[in-house]
């Protein structure tokens, strides 16, 4: 390797091996500087209740906001409430309405059924609680925890997407990798009255100034205080797949050409 990309390699190397962990009162003032810098921070699916809410987080599933909040107009407009999606064919009048995002015929068959579930053990309403909501088809502790803390203002926890997992590592804020480990990291550091904040201002950041590729730190307001300013690019980010072969068979040497007999 050239001396001088052994240079940045290895001090990018000890850069991330040597970021601080951060303490609470750390957290805080880098949180209150990052909503200084994005004071619009909010949940961007489009919706006007919690059933709304929780239909469209299905939704969004590894597929953006912008995605979902282009189909999800017509679909509440037919199924504006639990009991009419719950009596709604997801084949026939559900997929149809959804069919530009990713996974839609999966999709189509949660949203159907948690409108069942929300009919049968609900009484049509979506509950307030992380254990009753993951019980629901679609949702996992992440979806859980955006109808908990945007609907009803009480999350068991931060919502971590790959925004959230990226720059809380960029930030210092942990050193996991893991979206689980990465929940607990924050809610050690963070009030619980900040939790749900904390995702909407971490993604936002994300989008608009700390991508995964080429991060904008020079137009970052927090960069005096963020331990990977200037060498982020690295950080947070999933290693590169290696696409390995199969072993070819060596194939037996080809026997020489016999020459032509000169005439």
């Amino acid at each position: 390797m050239p001396a001088k990309m052994q240079g940045k390699a290895s001090s990018t190397k000890a850069s991330t091996a040597q970021r601080p962990s951060a303490t609470p009162a750390g957290a805080v003032r880098l949180l209150d500087g990052l909503k200084a810098l994005h004071p619009d921070a909010h949940c961007e699916l489009d919706h006007k209740n919690a059933f709304e809410l929780l239909c469209a987080t299905v939704l969004s599933a590894q597929t953006t906001d912008v995605a979902v909040n282009k189909v999800t107009p017509k679909l509440f407009a037919a199924y504006p409430t639990a009991a009419l999606l719950a009596a709604a064919d997801s084949k026939e009048h559900v997929e149809p309405l959804i069919s530009t995002i990713g996974m839609f015929r999966q999709k189509a068959k949660n949203i159907v059924g948690l409108a069942k579930m929300l009919i049968e053990k609900h009484g049509g309403e979506v509950p307030r609680t992380l254990e009753a909501l993951v019980e629901l088809p679609g949702v996992g502790r992440k979806t859980a925890n955006v109808v908990l803390g945007v609907a009803f203002g009480a999350p068991e926890g931060v919502v971590v997407d790959t925004h959230v997992q990226r720059i809380s590592q960029r930030l210092g804020l942990t050193r996991e990798s893991e979206p689980e480990k990465i929940e607990r990291a924050l809610c050690k550091l963070l009030p619980r009255e900040r939790w749900d904040e904390t995702s909407h201002i971490l993604i936002f950041h994300g989008r608009r100034i700390c991508a995964a590729i080429k991060p904008n730190c020079e137009a970052c307001g927090v960069k005096t205080l963020c331990p990977s300013a200037f060498h982020a690019e690295d950080i947070g980010r999933k290693p590169p797949r290696t696409r390995t072969s199969p072993e070819r068979e060596e194939s037996p040497p080809k026997p020489p050409k016999k020459r032509a007999a000169k005439a």
